[in-house]
């Protein structure tokens, strides 16, 4: 690692928001750590992308939902190239479905992905960030459906608002170390996970009549790492183009 720079882990940064993430935390100076779990060639494009344009970028592989090699993972990488600035805690899946329809398999897959990663990547992460007695920055992502609930995404509901539940709290106990806990709810997304939508529909809950861009919630991340957002902590910022 360079040691002038400060690194920031972008897990699911292999594709979509956590891809546009770690390109522009590369452009914005920060080593960006690219997360991936088996997107082995977008992680490489990402990085890449970030050394063609004289950014600085590496890669971690796990899975997030893999409690005890995510620790090992972890713990390793930041033995051997220093504790973390910023986290940004992207990764996650959706499999909806009427609620009646959702299988166990669904409903545990979303839960232990999206929910159960913010304690499985974040618990190895928080001692070491404030042993270093100096600023750090936690970014997690969650959506307009953990805001308000959506049809058809119960188990991508109740995942998303734990999230918010656990930033808030993170937040309380790390206000004092001078670390920062914010949590980012996008609304509907360019991205794979956006094309299945109903847009005809959705589009008039817009007001902004348009889906939103991956760089967009991107330059949000951006700034909530930087040193001009070191007040700003313990807040749900939704990048929604008006839906709430």
């Amino acid at each position: 690692m360079n040691k002038e720079k400060k690194s920031v882990l972008v897990t699911g940064a292999s594709k979509g928001i956590g891809k546009a993430i770690a390109l522009a935390a590369g452009a914005a100076g920060y080593e960006a750590i690219i997360h991936y779990r088996s997107d082995a060639e977008g992680a490489a494009e990402v990085k890449k992308s970030l050394l063609k344009s004289g950014n600085s970028g590496r890669l971690l592989q796990f899975d997030i939902t893999d409690r005890a090699r995510t620790r090992q993972v972890l713990e390793q990488d930041i033995e051997h190239n220093g504790v973390y600035y910023g986290v940004v805690c992207n990764a996650g899946v959706s499999a909806d479905n009427a609620f009646p329809s959702i299988s166990e398999q669904d409903w545990d897959k979303v839960i232990h992905t999206d929910l159960d990663s913010f304690y499985n990547v974040l618990h190895p992460l928080i001692m070491p960030m404030v042993q270093t007695r100096k600023p750090g920055r936690i970014i997690t992502i969650s959506s307009i459906s953990g805001l308000v609930g959506n049809r058809g995404q119960v188990n991508y509901s109740a995942a998303k608002a734990g999230i918010i539940g656990a930033t808030k709290a993170l937040a309380i106990e790390m206000g004092k170390r001078n670390i920062t806990v914010n949590c980012i709810a996008p609304g509907i997304i360019e991205t794979a996970m956006s094309k299945e939508i109903p847009w005809d529909h959705i589009r008039t809950m817009i007001p902004l009549r348009r889906m939103g861009k991956p760089e967009e919630v991107a330059a949000l991340a951006i700034f909530l790492l930087s040193d001009s957002a070191a007040y700003i902590t313990r807040q749900v910022i939704s990048v929604n183009g008006g839906m709430i």
